[in-house]
């Protein structure tokens, strides 16, 4: 990020060390933690996911004109906040589930990562590229809902993606909607737009 630099990196060293999805550990001089939505550290809960904080001598300072702002990036004790949300393994590797505002979708008491699904999408030998979102849902609080966009000459109906997706993710995370489109919605700097893609569900 740009407020933080680098924080956390797999071994360059030993390559077959690391693990697929995983940020690796804190760099030199550089402290992280997972917080839950009372600012309590449960970095080392197994299995406990939390907001990504972040402190080192790498963090900046201030939002430059921005004091409120910055205020609200930092916890009272100093760490900075990222926005992101995350899990640590009993190794001290670190997993980012994605942007808590578009990336974490909170379906039948469970916080799934949309980043995750999307990864076991980009699997599926017809999907060429993929955005996961969560939809309203009166049954689950939000739904699971995928945009794909298929390689050429593929067809693609639920029917058939819900068994590839029960035998190889939990029921609760496969996707409950689906949607084939020619291309994802993305900003100027190519990264997917979350909320466009949300858009795409409200009337389908």
């Amino acid at each position: 990020m740009s407020e933080i630099g680098m924080a956390l990196s797999n071994d360059a060293s030993d390559p077959a060390a690391r693990m697929a999805g995983s940020v690796g550990k804190p760099l030199p001089s550089v402290d992280v933690r997972l917080a839950d939505p009372n600012n309590v550290d449960v970095t080392n809960v197994p299995g406990a996911s939390g907001m990504i904080q972040v402190k080192g001598p790498s963090v900046f300072t201030e939002y430059y004109g921005l004091p409120d702002k910055t205020a609200k990036e930092f916890t009272k004790d100093g760490w900075f906040i990222t926005g992101d949300i995350g899990t640590r393994d009993a190794e001290g590797r670190y997993y980012i589930m994605g942007r808590e505002s578009v990336d974490i979708i909170k379906s039948g008491g469970y916080k799934l990562s949309a980043l995750e699904i999307e990864r076991e999408l980009l699997d599926h030998p017809s999907i060429a590229d993929v955005a996961v979102v969560g939809t309203p849902s009166a049954e689950w609080g939000e739904a699971v809902a995928a945009a794909v966009v298929l390689r050429a000459g593929a067809v693609l109906p639920m029917d058939d993606l819900k068994p590839w997706c029960y035998a190889r993710m939990a029921h609760y995370k496969a996707p409950k909607q689906l949607r084939t489109v020619d291309v994802l919605p993305r900003n100027l700097m190519g990264k997917l737009d979350k909320k466009a893609v949300k858009k795409l569900f409200e009337k389908y």
